[in-house]
């Protein structure tokens, strides 16, 4: 088996809000700086920090999830990388053993395992000294085979501050400490109910990018960062089948993708490019027409904080909803389901949406679903064959409140909460809307089942 070289690292914490974005996004624009090619990633399911680092490499980032996809997927993943960057910066999620249970199932560090990557841990200094050295230490005893080769201090008060804690790891600990970052005003990277604000909504994002770079700059030993990244292995490259040329004639597949829908993983479309689609990007939010396409598939996002907006465009919504019940083919995720209904409650206020599907949703003040999900199908679809076990994940602070005891569904919940009862997969004639979102490097079938649907195919029995 052939190997290739990629320069990587992961930078993981002891738990959120340590730092890592910091890092990982100026680490990112750092090193762009230096004229290399970077290939940046994001460990789980976030759409949002996985954004904010693609807009740091200058190019897409995507997501590795032992969760949702399969190892050969991720690796896959990086040996693209490697095939055009000269690293990998890989952010994790949580903290370092967080997973699934107490064995850490799915976490940052078996991650970085797999990928034989070294980390750097972002440890938070606040209002600690030796103790920092503690954890580090907890973190090594932890788990040997992890490669912990460095850690960098965030929020260090003051000089004095940073050398106590930078001689007490030395004195414990085998790793070294490559960077001390002070405790400086808010970077103005303002969150809401999923997370930060999308980097396509900031109207300062570069500048942000720019000021996060120029602190890993002046406070990291950027060098020696990379060294550690040179260091990791060489990835094993197995034989790369040849992937079949798609049959048939093309389709067009529309995509809804603007400010209120822009949660999208990179494989998913390109996936369905592979399969025999072109994409014709559309915006709910600002066209007033549709163009000529064989399917439709809206993913998640904002609709809530751009209900308004959305409500506004009676062109398409009416549009969309016509060619919906005459059989157009549609794939629709959490955002996407909560527009395809009749109407929106946000901030009090019912809005109509698309009306395609015979619910009312609610925005929430708190997570309705937040996690993994394991479902199985269990009703005839035009997407997913009768039986098909599949992965995916959930993060939605909205529930149906109308018309969910005379749903069609086609998903029976074996983990997550979906719609609730036990179910998710809202299906109305050629359409299925969920709360759960899918990864197509888990879940290969649905690309395919998605251009066979737009083609006029017959649907999975």
């Amino acid at each position: 088996m052939a190997q290739t070289a990629l320069a990587r690292l992961v930078v993981a914490g002891l738990a959120g809000d340590t730092g890592k974005t910091l890092v990982s996004t100026g680490l990112v624009r750092a090193l762009r700086r230096r004229g290399l090619r970077v290939a940046a990633f994001k460990k789980g399911p976030d759409y949002i920090d996985s954004a904010w680092l693609g807009a740091a490499a200058g190019s897409a980032a995507r997501n590795l999830d032992t969760y949702l996809m399969p190892d050969s997927a991720i690796h896959s993943s990086l040996i693209r990388a490697a095939r055009a960057s000269d690293i990998a910066v890989i952010e994790g999620n949580r903290g370092l053993f967080d997973g699934m249970d107490s064995e850490g199932s799915h976490s940052t560090a078996q991650l970085a395992k797999l990928v034989g990557a070294p980390v750097v841990l972002v440890v938070d200094a606040t209002k600690v000294t030796r103790t920092v050295a503690a954890q580090v230490l907890g973190c090594e005893v932890m788990d040997p085979k992890l490669n912990l080769a460095a850690v960098i201090l965030n929020r260090v008060a003051n000089q004095r501050h940073e050398a106590v804690i930078r001689e007490a790891i030395a004195e414990t600990t085998d790793a070294p400490v490559l960077g001390a970052i002070p405790r400086t005003p808010k970077l103005d990277l303002p969150s809401r109910h999923l997370g930060l604000v999308p980097v396509a909504e900031h109207p300062r994002s570069e500048e942000i990018l720019g000021r996060a770079a120029d602190l890993v700059e002046g406070f990291v030993d950027v060098s020696a960062l990379l060294k550690v990244a040179q260091e990791a292995p060489r990835l094993e490259v197995a034989p790369e089948s040849a992937r079949a040329a798609p049959s048939g004639p093309r389709v067009r597949i529309g995509v809804a993708r603007d400010v209120a829908f822009s949660f999208y993983y990179p494989e998913n479309l390109e996936e369905l490019e592979q399969a025999g689609a072109e994409l014709v990007f559309v915006s709910p939010t600002a066209d007033e027409t549709l163009p000529d396409f064989d399917a439709f598939y809206i993913g998640g996002g904002f609709p809530e904080i751009y209900a308004a907006r959305l409500s506004e465009n009676r062109p398409f919504r009416h549009e969309l909803r016509r060619r919906i019940a005459e059989g157009l083919p549609t794939w629709a995720e959490c955002g996407g389901l909560m527009y395809l209904g009749q109407q929106l409650v946000a901030e009090g206020i019912s809005r109509p949406m698309v009306g395609a599907l015979p619910i009312h949703v609610e925005q929430t003040g708190r997570p309705q679903g937040h996690g993994y999900v394991a479902a199985r199908v269990d009703s005839p679809n035009p997407f997913l064959a009768d039986g098909s076990v599949i992965r995916g994940h959930e993060f939605h602070y909205s529930r149906v409140t109308e018309g969910a005891d005379a749903l069609c569904t086609v998903l029976a919940i074996d983990r997550g909460v979906g719609l609730g009862g036990g179910r998710d997969g809202v299906h109305v004639g050629s359409a299925v809307a969920t709360y759960t979102h899918l990864h197509a490097s888990g879940v290969p079938e649905w690309a395919p089942a998605m251009v066979r649907a737009a083609r006029g195919g017959e649907p999975w029995a």
